[in-house]
């Protein structure tokens, strides 16, 4: 992976260049560990005009951090008062650099005071979001990644289902699901695990409560594992004990068809809005146009919520090789509701078209 490290921050050190800067500070982590292959706590990168260096505050641990690129500098700060994008910045000074492009979007103010009182003839630019565009386009690497963390969330999802749920807490189905997770080789959970039962089913986001499972529940469950780095999400909804009831049939086959539209209208190409459209119109056209989610999927990687966004006004379209949710859902309030999710890759037709990473059935099962 070195090589694939290093190419990646050649591709920056491009975009640099051509905005008028010979070097960068990269501060938000994940951005650190795409271009390093680790991003210990605190962590920064110096793209500089003679070397690049990780400046990290204390040892990585490649346990919990990822293996540094065997390619590149790591210097470990010495002392609790350095600051590795302070040090950074001095460096690139050094370097007799006359620019240094930062993240502002992620860079704080006062760390921008501080870089500006070490350094203060060294012009600092915006990098704006030129790492998250190139980590939009995955290679086969981290797509083997989201493809393993895929099998992990599956493998727990359909375990949990094989054990009594009535009369257990969502909290507690929800610190199960995290514990299998951990169990099947994941790093941990990719987001909080939302469990939602009842009038809670449905909600987007919803965290755990202590209300107990029912029967004739729905239950909707949103997990997502993280296997060396990389995040992936899947979601279900069920229902508990009983044949579904007349309208719980209906609300879930509107929702599967919904996320249907999304799924096969994912294509090299197609536009971010058009794929939100395909679902939304699904929904809207049966009445339930309001208080629908403001988008129908994101891209996930090293971060569960990454461009492209899936939304109404979404600006882009789709390349070979992102990977996206595509997740609509349905709340009714007090009665529940519907959610299903499934993280996919975006290929072209020649290639069988979307890849389906998240494979647990979406057919409506009576648990």
């Amino acid at each position: 992976m070195s090589e694939v490290h290093a190419a990646r921050r050649t591709r920056l050190r491009d975009r640099c260049q051509a905005s008028g800067s010979a070097s960068a500070l990269v501060s938000r982590p994940a951005n650190v560990r795409y271009l390093t292959g680790t991003a210990p706590q605190g962590a920064v990168l110096l793209l500089g005009r003679t070397e690049d260096l990780l400046l990290c505050p204390g040892p990585p641990d490649d346990r919990t951090d990822g293996r540094p690129d065997e390619t590149l500098c790591v210097q470990t700060l010495r002392g609790p008062a350095g600051d590795p994008a302070v040090a950074a910045a001095d460096l690139a000074a050094g370097q007799r650099a006359d620019s240094l492009a930062v993240e502002e979007h992620h860079l704080t103010v006062a760390r921008h005071r501080a870089i500006r009182s070490v350094v203060p003839r060294l012009r600092l630019a915006d990098l704006g979001c030129a790492v998250e565009q190139l980590r939009v386009v995955k290679d086969e690497e981290e797509i083997s990644c989201l493809r393993i963390g895929a099998e992990i969330a599956d493998q727990a999802l359909g375990e949990l289902l094989e054990s009594i749920l009535v009369g257990r807490t969502e909290r507690h189905l929800a610190l199960e699901l995290e514990r299998r997770l951990v169990d099947h080789g994941a790093d941990g959970p990719a987001f909080p695990t939302s469990v939602a039962t009842g009038p809670n089913s449905g909600r987007r986001a919803h965290r755990p409560t202590d209300r107990r499972v029912e029967e004739g529940d729905f239950l909707s469950v949103c997990l997502g594992a993280t296997y060396r780095g990389y995040r992936c999400e899947i979601g279900r909804t069920f229902v508990i004990g009983t044949s579904p009831a007349g309208w719980q049939i209906e609300l879930y086959d509107l929702v599967f068809a919904a996320q249907r539209a999304g799924r096969e209208s994912l294509a090299p190409g197609a536009a971010y809005r058009d794929v939100d459209r395909a679902a939304r119109q699904v929904l809207d056209s049966a009445g339930y146009g309001e208080g629908l989610p403001v988008l129908t999927g994101h891209g996930v990687g090293l971060e569960i919520d990454e461009d492209p966004q899936l939304a109404p006004a979404a600006m882009g379209k789709l390349d070979a090789c992102v990977p996206v949710t595509v997740e609509p859902g349905v709340h009714l309030p007090g009665r529940g509701g519907v959610r299903i999710d499934d993280t996919l890759v975006v290929r072209p037709e020649a290639d069988g078209g979307p890849e389906l990473l998240t494979i647990t059935t979406k057919e409506l099962l009576a648990l």
